[in-house]
């Protein structure tokens, strides 16, 4: 556990730094190098109080040991020169250790005050050098601070997850363990740390393991990163929690091929989710021909698993759903010979610093020959709230959940049946099923909702074959060309509520190109993003002279007899019918639209006109209710006592207004898959930021880092009403 001193004390080494030194990891990797240049002086000086001699400090070396920078009487300045030189020229000491030389290459100062460096030396000069749990522990907080995306897409994982993802593959202490992707090393510290643990003995941790098989943990535990900084912050980690001879290598697992054919029993990652512009350009033996570094990595992982290996790797959602080729191989690869569990994670496990979604792909190479079927497992609550400040809510599914995923391995293993039927956010699906599936989805909800509507006791059938879809212009070709009809522009179609007033008159001969037509009862749907998300969608009532045209964005959906128009509406505003829809949506940037031929063939039960009734009147029972609350938060305005003696000042004079990036400089081409989120307007306006949809690169970050939001600003909408009152239209920054 860490004590408050020592925490105390690295947060004031990074309060000195921060006037020079303002990036995080840079300031981390100050005080690693600080820190092993101390512990250095400081085995030196043991080395001599047990009757033995220096080995690091000697020869013209010896001047720059520690107690010479920390003498009194020594000036700001020759202090400066010293100890950068010393750090500099520290990697070619032939009498430190290899592990030593490598923290020290490349290492530099990059400041040059010397009140700084003093002021900096001296809270590092009241750490003292041990192997302790407490050292290790102090790392492993100075670590936290690296709460950003790294230059690769690189993101922190919590502790709580990597320790949830380390208990449930449950390594041994005989087996190799291996992260291709290792960052700071959390994972193959956890990984130490279970085996340490799964072997205690007489209530010591970590006892019942004798002296030999503790060296060949140590020696077992083995990490790839391509970034040497990464490689240097590993292994301090890994020192500093006993391990003397820590195998990390600097080494792209992707494009390299001269560790393609070592293997490990168990595999943790986190990968990086960012491909550089170009894409990756890797070697010919990966099983998935991709240069999206996601879809590398876990068939690097997958196919580096000994024969009875295992694995749990956190991937972003593209891997889960996205329809690209190299996808859909990787996916159909992963389900025929090493999936058997997938764990959806809450958007917000990456906050403060990404909203993605993410999920856990469990492998187990043994285990997937002998199971046909895979688990899905949602966790809902990890512990801590999913805003910004991730602060702990005590709800957590993790515990629970891996509960289960044992019970389900145990149940494979015994050939005994797990019954998922009544446990809420759990459920296992046939591989069958999801082969049938054409993009072998590995989103579990999906397969939820088909199980259900399956086991409805109605008929299924598609909408095309109860409705008609964009009905013809020319059914209404003998009428005059004057005749008055209503006109609905999408921002008048509502969220969400089943009905929308008519405000607007034409004449027909003036709307009847270029537009959407219409008439009473038929049901208007928004095909394009974001309004087919935000759930545009309603039923026309009221229309002058029964017809009405509007936006060429909607599709119509006009009831054959057997069905109420009220009942499609249901369905096509169900969380079914949109989140398959999402997942349907063609096109790139803000000109996404679900596919007529997915509305047509999607799927609804279909019951007795009489049944229908019934439920749509207790639809609209709720609808009434729903529309009075909204009616009275819309109308709700907190009275304020204004004092006249208060200052009046404008806007512009007390914070600073920025516009979004808007026109040529966010075209669709620009979007990638993962990256730098874009907020839009919807968001601003619904004050919801979870769902991001769009992203950019690195490059395209640092050209717009103008626009970059922190966290404090105030975000409005510039433009558009999204279907709000007049007055309350608000404005956005992007």
């Amino acid at each position: 556990m860490l004590d408050t001193e020592t925490k105390r004390r690295i947060d004031t080494a990074r309060d000195i730094l921060v006037g020079k030194v303002p990036d995080p990891k840079s300031q981390v990797e100050q005080i690693t190098i600080a820190l092993i240049y101390k512990f250095m002086d400081d085995m030196d000086a043991e080395a001599e109080e047990l009757g033995g001699k220096r080995s690091f400090f000697t020869g013209e070396f010896e001047k720059y040991g520690w107690s010479k920078l920390m003498a009194s009487g020594v000036g700001g300045h020759e202090v400066l020169n010293l100890y950068a030189e010393a750090i500099t020229k520290m990697n070619e000491n032939a009498g430190i250790p290899l592990l030593f030389r490598d923290i020290f290459k490349n290492a530099y100062l990059p400041y040059r005050n010397p009140e700084t460096l003093k002021s900096f030396l001296k809270i590092i000069d009241d750490f003292e050098y041990d192997h302790s749990e407490r050292l290790g522990d102090a790392f492993e907080y100075l670590l936290s601070v690296l709460g950003s995306q790294g230059d690769a897409g690189q993101f922190r994982t919590p502790r709580h997850i990597i320790d949830f993802m380390v208990e449930v593959t449950d390594p041994k202490k005989d087996e190799t363990i291996l992260d291709p992707a290792c960052g700071t090393a959390g994972f193959l510290i956890s990984s130490y740390k279970h085996i340490l643990k799964s072997n205690t003995k007489d209530g010591k941790i970590g006892a019942g393991l004798t002296p030999d098989e503790r060296t060949r943990v140590a020696k077992n535990i083995k990490g790839y990163d391509i970034s040497p900084d990464m490689v240097r912050l590993s292994l301090v980690n890994l020192y500093l929690h006993g391990f003397t001879d820590p195998h990390i290598d600097e080494y792209d697992a992707l494009t390299s091929e001269d560790k393609w054919n070592e293997y490990a029993d168990v595999i943790l990652a986190n990968p990086p989710f960012m491909s550089p512009k170009g894409g990756i350009k890797p070697h010919k033996r990966f099983s998935v021909q991709s240069k999206r570094s996601e879809v590398l990595f876990v068939d690097y992982m997958a196919e580096h698993l000994t024969p009875s290996g295992r694995a749990a790797i956190i991937v972003p959602e593209g891997i889960i759903f996205q329809s690209q080729n190299a996808y859909k191989q990787l996916r159909k690869m992963l389900v025929e010979d090493y999936l058997f569990a997938v764990v959806s994670l809450p958007s917000g496990v990456f906050q403060p610093y990404s909203g993605v979604k993410t999920s856990i792909l469990l492998m187990d190479k043994s285990l997937a020959k002998k199971s046909d079927s895979i688990l899905f497992v949602k966790i809902e609550n990890d512990g801590f709230d999913l805003g910004a400040q991730r602060r702990p809510n005590g709800k957590s599914d993790l515990p629970e959940s891996v509960r289960l995923i044992k019970n389900y391995v145990s149940g494979i293993m015994n050939g005994e049946t797990f019954d998922a039927e009544n446990i809420a956010n759990v459920l296992v699906v046939a591989k069958e099923k999801i082969r049938d599936n054409g993009d072998l989805n590995l989103s579990g909800e999906r397969y939820r909702d088909n199980d259900k509507l399956r086991n409805s006791k109605y008929e299924i059938l598609e909408l095309g074959e109860v409705c008609e879809i964009n009905p013809k212009k020319s059914q209404i070709s003998h009428l005059d060309k004057d005749l008055q009809v209503s006109f609905v522009p999408m921002a008048d179609v509502n969220e969400n509520k089943m009905y929308f007033d008519a405000k607007e008159t034409r004449k027909l001969d003036s709307v009847i190109k270029g537009y959407t037509y219409f008439q009473n009862d038929d049901v208007l749907l928004a095909k394009v993003t974001p309004c087919f998300e935000n759930g545009k969608a309603s039923l026309a009532k009221q229309l002058a002279n029964g017809i009405g045209f509007g936006s060429s964005e909607f599709y119509v959906l006009r009831a054959f007899e057997k069905i109420k128009p009220e009942w499609i509406f249901y369905n096509v505003t169900s969380n079914r019918f949109r989140n398959e829809g999402k997942l349907k949506m063609t096109g790139t940037g803000g000109l996404q639209r679900i596919p007529i031929d997915f509305v047509k063939h999607f799927k609804i039960p279909l019951p007795p006109l009489e049944i229908q009734k019934e439920i749509v009147a207790e639809i609209e029972g709720y609808q009434k209710i729903i529309d009075g609350a909204r009616a009275v938060v819309e109308n709700y305005k907190p009275h304020i006592q204004i004092d006249p003696e208060w200052e009046m000042v404008e806007l512009g004079g007390v914070c600073e207004f920025k516009r979004g990036p808007f026109g040529g400089s966010l075209k669709k081409e620009i979007f990638v898959e993962e990256g730098y989120a874009v907020y839009e307007q919807s968001h601003a306006i619904y004050n919801q930021f979870e769902d991001i949809r769009y992203f950019i690169d690195e490059d395209k970050f640092n050209e717009m880092k103008g626009f970059q939001i922190n966290p404090g600003d105030l975000i409005m909408s510039c433009s558009g009403t999204m279907s709000l009152p007049k007055n309350k239209v608000v404005k956005y920054i992007m």
